[in-house]
C-alpha cells in the first residue's frame, strides 16, 4: 500500500471520481461556479462604488441656486450671507448666462436647441459653488443647516454631493446586506451538492474501500483522494468563474471608459490576481469543506 501512497495516486483517484460522477461532479461545478461569480460580481460592484464614494467626497462642494425673480443686489446680499458661514473655504457664483453656455457646451450634437435662448428667455438662474474646509459629518451637516436657513433670503434649493455619497453608502449597505443572504443560501447549496457528490463517488467506490479496510489502510489514505476530488471541484468552478468574470468585467469596463466617463472604475489589470486567488480559495475551501462534511458522514457508516 505504501508504494501507491503519493500525490499522483490521489490525483488519478480524484479524477477518475470525476469522471465516474460526471453528472454530479458537473452540477457541483456549475453551482459552485455561479456562487463565485455572482460573489466576485457584488465584490468588484461595491469595491467601485467605494471608489466613486471617495471621489464624491473629495468634491467637499454644495450647490446653492438661487431664485429665479432676484435682482442683482439680492444676488449680491445672499452671496455676502453665504460667505458670513461656518466651515466656508471659497464661495463662486456661476450666473445663469455661465450655466447656459456650460449647457451648450456639454450638449454635444444637440447644440442647436439653445440657439433660441437667450438672456431675456434664459431658464436657469443663479447658482454659488461652494466648497468647505472640514469633511467631518457634523461640520457638514451645520453649514448645511446654515445654508437651507437662507431660503428666506433667496436661495431656492441647496445640493450638497456630501448627501449624495451618504445616499449611495446607504445603498450600498443595502445592496450588500441582500448579497449576503444570497451568497449564504448560495453557499450552503453548494456544500450541499459537493456533499452528495462526494458521497456517489464513497458508495461507488464501497467495495474498494473495504478492501483497503481490510487491509490496513488508514483512514488518511481513504479519504485524501476525495478530499482531492472535492479540492479539483473547486479548483475548476474557480478557474471558470474567474474567466465568466474576466469577460464581464472588461466588456463593463470599455463600455464605462466610452460612454460613461463621469464613473470611475477600477482597471482589471489592478485586480486580476486578487480576484484570481479570491476565486481559487473560496472555491477549494468550499470542495474541502463539502468534502470532509461527506467522508464524515459516509465513511463513519
Amino acid at each position: 500500500m505504501k508504494s501507491r501512497y503519493s500525490l499522483r495516486f490521489f490525483l488519478s483517484q480524484a479524477v477518475k471520481g470525476l469522471w465516474r460522477n460526471g453528472v454530479m461532479s458537473f452540477a457541483s461545478i456549475a453551482v459552485l461556479l455561479s456562487l463565485l461569480v455572482v460573489l466576485g460580481s457584488f465584490a468588484l460592484l461595491i469595491m467601485n462604488i467605494n471608489v466613486n464614494l471617495d471621489k464624491i467626497a473629495s468634491l467637499n462642494e454644495i450647490m446653492v441656486y438661487c431664485d429665479y425673480d432676484l435682482t442683482e443686489d439680492e444676488i449680491v446680499a445672499l452671496e455676502e450671507k453665504i460667505n458670513s458661514c461656518s466651515n466656508i473655504s471659497s464661495v463662486e457664483r456661476i450666473t445663469k448666462a455661465e450655466s447656459l453656455e456650460q449647457m451648450k457646451n456639454e450638449s454635444g450634437d444637440y447644440k442647436d436647441l439653445y440657439e433660441d435662448i437667450n438672456e431675456e428667455n434664459n431658464p436657469l438662474c443663479d447658482s454659488f459653488r461652494i466648497t468647505y474646509e472640514e469633511l467631518d459629518e457634523a461640520a457638514v451637516f451645520n453649514l448645511e443647516s446654515e445654508l437651507r436657513a437662507l431660503e428666506k433670503d433667496g436661495a431656492r434649493k441647496v445640493n450638497s454631493v456630501y448627501q449624495t455619497a451618504k445616499t449611495i453608502d446607504s445603498l450600498k449597505n443595502g445592496v450588500m446586506l441582500i448579497c449576503v443572504w444570497f451568497l449564504v443560501i448560495l453557499f450552503i447549496v453548494s456544500i450541499f451538492v459537493i456533499i452528495n457528490t462526494i458521497k456517489l463517488a464513497v458508495y461507488s467506490r464501497r467495495n474498494e474501500i473495504s478492501v483497503m479496510r481490510y487491509v490496513g489502510a488508514t483512514n488518511a489514505f481513504i479519504t485524501t483522494p476525495f478530499i482531492f476530488e472535492g479540492m479539483l471541484i473547486g479548483g475548476i468552478a474557480g478557474v471558470i468563474a474567474f474567466g465568466i468574470e474576466s469577460y464581464i468585467y472588461l466588456y463593463i469596463e470599455k463600455m464605462v471608459q466610452s460612454d460613461m466617463q463621469m464613473i470611475s472604475l477600477l482597471s482589471f489589470g489592478q485586480i486580476w490576481w486578487v480576484t484570481l486567488i479570491g476565486f481559487l480559495v473560496i472555491g477549494v475551501a468550499t470542495g474541502v469543506i463539502g468534502s470532509i462534511a461527506s467522508i464524515r458522514k459516509n465513511l463513519s457508516k
